[in-house]
């Protein structure tokens, strides 16, 4: 047991000798897959997924990550699934973990959230609330969760944001740029990601910073994201180490 953990410590400090990316977005897949594949409730799926979550927070401070971004929920999830209460009640308990996290307090990591959440319901609405309010003045690390989120739909809003600029006499047309999009994007604030982790069975990106990831090197991994464990995030930062 000693010597693995020795080899894990080794491990890691190979990794911190290399070029870290600087933002990491990852997407949470598989989480009602797992439930069914493991007959666990889909409330004990959630809180393990969630779990799984605090604890890849963990890492990126460890390894002094900035910015780290979780694709929580599509804005197109069906809320008619029968493990949509299931995720509320998780996603909310979260939340308010997150909001009274000593370790978040310590490590001043600033959470926002990213996407149409106010659309969400309102105990979900009141914990994002709580916890932009409690970690508003952080910024030594970041965590985006993406919540009620679609990346075409950050493009449009971002170009409806413009459009009433230019209707308004406020912007000329033609001084319309790639960085001018990015200012209006809602990720505006923050790096573009240099590393997408994308687990689950299916190979594509699910519209994930649609406009942002146009360079990101992709990791995809099988493991459903309950499953999801620091060795993966280790594994998908030496791969994105390796280059190209």
């Amino acid at each position: 047991m000693l010597d693995k953990l020795k080899n894990v410590v080794r491990k890691d400090k190979d990794v911190l000798r290399i070029k870290l990316p600087r933002h990491i977005a990852i997407s949470l897949d598989g989480i009602e897959n797992w439930a069914l594949k493991n007959g666990i409730s889909y409330g004990e799926a959630y809180k393990k997924a969630f779990l799984a979550l605090k604890s890849t927070i963990r890492s990126q401070v460890k390894l002094n990550i900035p910015v780290l971004s979780f694709y929580v929920l599509t804005e197109n999830y069906d809320k008619e699934n029968e493990a949509y209460p299931y995720f509320l009640d998780s996603v909310a308990e979260m939340l308010n973990d997150l909001s009274s996290s000593e370790f978040v307090k310590e490590n001043k990591i600033k959470i926002s959230i990213l996407g149409k959440w106010y659309n969400l319901p309102g105990r979900i609405v009141d914990a994002i609330k709580k916890v932009i309010e409690a970690t508003k003045d952080y910024d030594s690390f970041f965590v985006n969760l993406c919540m009620n989120y679609d990346g075409q739909e950050e493009i449009v809003d971002a170009v409806r944001l413009i459009a009433m600029q230019v209707k308004a006499g406020k912007m000329d047309p033609e001084l319309i740029t790639k960085e001018l999009v990015k200012e209006n994007l809602y990720s505006s604030y923050f790096l573009p990601p240099d590393l997408m982790i994308k687990n689950g069975s299916r190979k594509e990106t699910s519209g994930f910073f649609l406009w942002d990831s146009i360079n990101a090197k992709i990791y995809f991994t099988n493991k459903l994201w309950p499953d999801f464990d620091r060795t993966e995030f280790m594994d998908a930062i030496k791969d994105y180490q390796k280059g190209d």
